[in-house]
């Protein structure tokens, strides 16, 4: 019986020893399994981290190439702002080679002076006519040949101021001084610092040695001609300005200058025949209220999609250029085909109106107008639709506000298919502000709120002058005698 009992206890003993290794084993796999759960659960969330960091690089790097591959054909930044082969695309002709010898083509129409030029100017009496005589008189035979020039010298006038009946001298106000600079000085100078994009003390420098070092100039002496340019200015800008009251549409546009280091701006109203420029310390609805033009202006402002500008005139065109090369800009990034087919779009509607025009038609048909519009909302929708498959987080943002923006100023944008008198296009506003960005370059900014006033003052003459063919300098004399510059 003993030893039955003790086969029987070693018998139990075994399975139990086993379960217990087996439950121990269970503990054991049971952890590991436990720590292995969490380590994956772990590595999941840091998968999931890793995924959006990753998504928002990837979208960072889209925005951030998007802003390098900015250059003057899809963006509002400026021609010399592009860069080719390493080098600004202003310092050389991207055109293809032609291989042809530099110069005036077969065909090309000179300006070369002639005699019978030069003979003609001597009539006129603008010229004084000098002759030089060359070789041995003999006979009446000669060949005649010209020579112009420039002479530049210095005159100093005498003015006497006699006297009257009762022993007073009546001194006018220009000579209250013993000593003034004449009016052909001061043209020059204005002249230079408008149209040749000098500082003050270059200005000086320049017109002392072209008057035999005799003048004795000064900066300060520059600044003076300027401002009393500005002063003698005031009431031909208010005409101007009367002018463009009555101006059906008028362009408008705005660039960045520095004034004692901050941030301000230059704003321009241009047509055919006028420009004038304003200060302006911002761009902002409060600034514009601040321009007495704007309030009064009744017409229809041009300009490049500023919402601001909605506050004023009666009517709004959008330059359609400008978002041209916003529609570039999406076609580089999205790669989507609607931003293209607009461009083609707008162009051919511009193309058509210039060929109307040239035939002396005042309109498009309506039914013309209505397919072109339709054309326009087809594409739109197009790209709504291209929209929801873009890639990039970026890309698709930016394109869904050109979608949005296109269609709310659809009718701002296609103004120019309804009124002929309504440019396409906004650039005769930005021709007009280039000589103040070669200024910012070429003479830096401006020290005072003040100079940045008189910059505006002159730039309004000099540019109206030209615009209407006068000349610059003898009517900058005349204003400075008094006389009406611009008529």
């Amino acid at each position: 019986m003993g030893r039955e009992s003790n086969y029987e206890n070693g018998m139990y003993q075994q399975p139990m020893e086993i379960m217990g290794r087996l439950e121990t084993v269970e503990k054991d796999s049971a952890q590991k399994i436990d720590t292995l759960n969490k380590r994956i659960a772990t590595l999941e969330n840091e998968n999931l981290v890793l995924k959006k960091e990753n998504q928002l690089l990837k979208d960072d790097n889209a925005r951030l190439r998007g802003i390098i591959n900015n250059n003057s054909s899809n963006s509002s930044l400026p021609p010399s702002s592009d860069q080719k082969g390493g080098r600004p695309a202003n310092t050389y002709n991207s055109r293809p080679d032609t291989k042809r010898k530099a110069g005036g083509q077969k065909g090309h129409k000179g300006i070369t002076l002639t005699k019978a030029d030069i003979e003609e100017k001597i009539r006129s009496g603008k010229c004084r006519h000098e002759v030089c005589t060359l070789g041995p008189k003999k006979g009446n035979r000669y060949v005649t040949k010209y020579v112009i020039d420039l002479k530049a010298e210095t005159v100093i006038t005498e003015v006497r101021i006699h006297e009257d009946e009762h022993g007073k001298f009546h001194i006018p106000p220009q000579y209250r001084s013993d000593v003034t600079y004449g009016e052909n000085v001061k043209a020059l100078a204005v002249s230079l610092y408008s149209e040749g994009v000098m500082s003050n003390d270059r200005i000086a420098a320049f017109l002392n040695a072209a008057g035999g070092d005799v003048l004795e100039l000064s900066e300060g002496s520059i600044y003076g001609f300027c401002k009393k340019m500005e002063e003698n200015s005031a009431k031909i800008i208010q005409q101007l300005e009367a002018e463009l009251l009555t101006r059906p549409v008028a362009a408008t546009d705005a660039t960045t200058v520095t004034v004692n280091g901050a941030q301000n701006y230059i704003r321009n109203f241009s047509t055919a025949d006028t420009a004038v420029y304003h200060a302006m310390s911002s761009k902002s609805i409060d600034a514009l209220k601040k321009i007495d033009f704007l309030n009064r202006y009744s017409g229809l402002l041009l300009h490049d999609h500023e919402t601001a500008l909605y506050h004023f005139g009666t009517g709004h065109a959008e330059c359609n250029v400008h978002i041209i090369r916003y529609l570039h800009k999406n076609t580089e990034e999205t790669g989507n085909t609607w931003s293209g087919e607009m461009i083609s779009l707008l162009c051919d509607m511009n193309k058509m109106r210039k060929t109307l025009m040239e035939q002396g038609i005042a309109g498009f048909p309506e039914e013309e107008i209505r397919k072109y519009e339709q054309d326009y909302q087809d594409i739109l929708a197009k790209g709504r639709k291209e929209n929801r498959k873009t890639h990039h987080k970026h890309a698709r943002s930016d394109e869904s506000v050109l979608l949005n923006r296109m269609e709310k100023y659809s009718r701002n944008h296609l103004l120019f298919l309804h009124n002929f008198s309504v440019p396409f296009e906004n650039n005769i506003s930005e021709r007009d502000l280039r000589k103040v960005k070669n200024r910012q370059k070429m003479a830096g900014g401006f020290r005072k709120e003040s100079g940045h006033k008189m910059y505006c003052s002159i730039l309004t003459i000099v540019e109206t002058l030209k615009r209407r063919k006068m000349g610059i300098i003898e009517n900058i004399r005349q204003l400075f005698m008094g006389a009406p510059a611009i008529f």
